[in-house]
């Protein structure tokens, strides 16, 4: 079959998935093939341009309606973005968007995420910004062109555009009973059209297809198996790769013996400094062949996570404390004639992203250009890192990102996608690699352990006066507290890190939440009021009050009071645009003391919702994962070595984890709409710890609460005092 039997959607999935055909073409044969076109120019001057024209890094984004939409002659419409689908469901949510603005069918519409040939510079999928910043631009795209559209047909039609419609892929002179089809409007034109803008984008209030539960584009596939992962790419004479990798975080190579790699069927061994790799044409054969090589590593002595929280406040990243600070009055005063004073530190671990799927490229060279097929949250960075490694320009390498199994923020680099290159570029020939699990939890980066001091005062009342917080090293996401106090410090100190860190979903604001809200929870208790009023007595931003009385509401707070078995907590917060208020019901047994979930209540309001199933999904996704981190989650490790680098020692949440959910929607369609994918995971961690101290009188302030490393087989949490 040609490029030019297929069908659009079909030839956008075979370029945008990755299919199995070394598909080479770049943006210009792309258009080719789609036909005829609507091509849309911005007006320089206008504020849309000034405001949104310029990326971060000093990339300029296209100002042209075409760089990001194309409208067929058979009126199929193409939308290119350089976002990612990474089970999020943005590919259906954007997808929406564009249809909604360009009043056409939502099946019309095919997206081409993540390809850097065909889709604009794009920084990254991560901080739950797509919904954010690429649906206000697709969606005023998709204006600009449908303006644009209405325009030709009253120009064709001698009449005034006021009098016409779009809708359904047309444009309708309803006085006349007449109508041109988008296709017969493009068809065969070379249309060059200059707007505002400043294009008038639809309410929420008026959506029809937005704002809808649209099913997930590809939903089938993905249940079935019939979607293809970056690992699941095949190319014709494709070749496996394998890595070796050093003993120990900054080891060095004291001797190395490759022969008897090299003496194996088919075997290619590479070595380029201290890269040293296997290339066979299967993947046991790599396997075999990277354990027959010899090497012996020198590791030098290293933390543990034994003492790493001291480690962590005594190792600061730089001497002159340059890390994140908001101060407002003065806490020193304050605290002096408060009536209660409250000073706990609190403590998060490493923990690991644990991917579905692990770092996974398939790379190709040819005509000295290079083409990699990877798993990433960030295309450009990827081709920035591959066009570091191998001294080449932009034109010379292109990354693909098929749809992956997931990267909860783990997947920003490209460390997959250069070793496939490197024994590619050796070999001649297409080269797959493909982590192991045990590679992915140890040589991957995990979310940033923390200490967390909070010190704070309120009156007799419950009024809160004065507010300290120190976060060391886990990040300063959320380190805000959304509470009124007037006598606040707050401060981030980045630290030396014994392990390599980096995003994870929700990243510091879990951490932050976590001892802000358990900290809350103690002074209400402490006050002798009920959490929920203190929090209420303390909070002024009616966007967090609101979540807080659904989520209160919807669970039934205060209707049943906590016993020794049974114990009620709840959290709330905001961040990244997300509001979020969580109340949980844990059951104890008084036997063992084992802790289980047995019910969660979470509201959530992010401005006007795209689509509410998707959106429920994210929530609910979050609170499952959350679970992880906050009960038993944690690496160990000492002297440069993971100690827990697999699935069989890694406590991940289980399906007899998962507790009964329930998900609050505020649907706000007078604010904009904001992403969700990352604040959902916040509250869960902090409302259980409240509901364990609520039964118990214990508080627990660490994370994970009951560390299981040494109960990896047995289901419920126990935790001690």
């Amino acid at each position: 079959m040609s490029l030019h039997d297929q069908s659009l959607p079909e030839l956008a999935r075979n370029i945008s998935h990755g299919a199995s055909r070394n598909i080479q073409l770049d943006r210009r044969d792309f258009l080719k093939i789609l036909g005829g076109g609507l091509l849309v120019c911005l007006a320089p001057a206008s504020a849309w341009v000034q405001e949104s024209g310029r990326a971060f890094g000093g990339h300029e984004l296209p100002k042209d309606v075409s760089a990001w939409l194309h409208i067929a002659a058979v009126g199929k419409v193409t939308v290119f973005t350089g976002k990612v689908e990474v089970g999020q469901n943005i590919r259906t949510s954007l997808a929406q968007q564009v249809a909604e603005e360009l009043r056409v069918p939502f099946d019309s519409i095919t997206m081409v995420m993540g390809d850097t040939d065909l889709t604009p510079w794009d920084m990254g999928t991560f901080g739950s910004r797509t919904t954010l910043t690429m649906g206000p631009q697709l969606r005023t795209m998709a204006a600009a062109a449908r303006e644009t559209l209405v325009q030709m047909a009253a120009e064709r039609w001698q009449v005034n555009a006021a009098t016409l419609t779009a809708a359904n892929g047309k444009v309708i002179d309803s006085k006349q009973s007449r109508s041109f089809t988008y296709g017969e409007l493009t068809h065969g034109e070379k249309l060059i059209k200059t707007v505002s803008g400043e294009e008038h984008l639809t309410p929420a209030t008026e959506w029809k297809i937005a704002g809808t539960a649209v099913a997930k584009v590809d939903g089938r596939d993905f249940v079935t198996g019939a979607h293809k992962y970056p690992s699941d790419m095949i190319l014709p004479e494709m070749q496996f790769g394998a890595v070796l990798r050093p003993d120990g975080f900054n080891a060095k190579l004291a001797s190395l013996d490759t022969s008897a790699a090299e003496k194996l069927n088919g075997v290619r061994v590479v070595r380029d400094g201290d890269f040293v790799g296997v290339v066979a044409p299967d993947a046991y054969t790599a396997q075999h062949a990277l354990t027959s090589i010899q090497a012996n590593w020198n590791v030098p002595t290293q933390p543990s996570h034994e003492g790493l929280y001291e480690y962590l406040k005594s190792n600061p990243e730089t001497a002159d404390e340059n890390g994140v600070q908001h101060v407002a009055g003065s806490v020193k005063e304050a605290m002096a004639s408060v009536d209660i004073k409250l000073e706990h530190q609190y403590t998060v671990a490493y923990i690991a992203h644990a991917p579905l799927e692990p770092r996974a490229a398939v790379a190709t060279w040819a005509d000295g250009r290079l083409t990699v097929w990877t798993g990433t949250q960030r295309p450009f960075g990827v081709r920035d890192e591959l066009m570091e490694a191998f001294k080449l320009n932009p034109a010379q390498v292109r990354v693909i990102q098929p749809d992956m199994g997931s990267g909860y923020g783990g997947k920003h680099t490209g460390e997959a996608a250069i070793e496939a290159a490197r024994l590619a570029k050796s070999a001649g020939k297409p080269v797959k690699v493909i982590w192991t699990r045990q590679e992915e939890f140890t040589w991957a980066y995990f979310r940033p352990a923390g200490l967390i001091e909070i010190k704070a005062g309120v009156r007799r009342d419950g009024t809160l006066v004065a507010w300290e917080h120190h976060n060391y090293n886990s990040g300063p996401a959320a380190i805000a507290t959304p509470y009124d106090v007037a006598n606040q410090v707050i401060q981030y100190h980045p630290a030396k890190s014994p392990l390599r860190q980096g995003s994870y979903r929700g990243l510091a604001a879990t951490a932050n939440h976590f001892a802000r809200e358990s900290h809350m929870d103690t002074l209400a208790h402490s006050a002798g009021l009920d959490p929920l009023a203190f929090r209420l007595k303390n909070l002024t931003d009616t966007r967090l009050r609101a979540v807080l009385q659904a989520a209160a509401d919807k669970f039934g707070w205060g209707r049943s009071k906590s016993t020794p078995d049974r114990g009620f907590g709840m959290a709330c917060g905001t961040d990244k645009g997300g509001y979020v208020a969580t109340c949980a019901e844990v059951h104890i047994d008084a036997a063992t003391r084992k802790v289980t979930i047995h019910r969660i209540v979470e509201a959530w309001e992010s401005g006007a919702i795209v689509n509410p199933d998707g959106l429920r999904n994210q929530v609910m996704g979050g609170i499952v994962q959350a679970i992880g981190g906050a009960l038993f989650e944690q690496i160990l490790f000492a002297n440069g070595r993971i100690l827990n680098a697999h699935f069989a020692q890694y406590r991940l949440p289980r399906f007899s984890d998962t507790p009964q959910i329930e998900v609050v929607l505020l649907d706000r369609k007078d604010l904009p709409s904001a992403g969700a994918g990352e604040t959902g995971i916040v509250g869960l961690a902090p409302a259980v710890a409240n509901a364990i101290f609520a039964a118990t009188g214990t508080r627990l302030r660490n994370m994970p609460m009951a560390p299981a490393h040494d109960r990896q087989h047995e289901s419920g949490t126990q935790f001690q005092s």
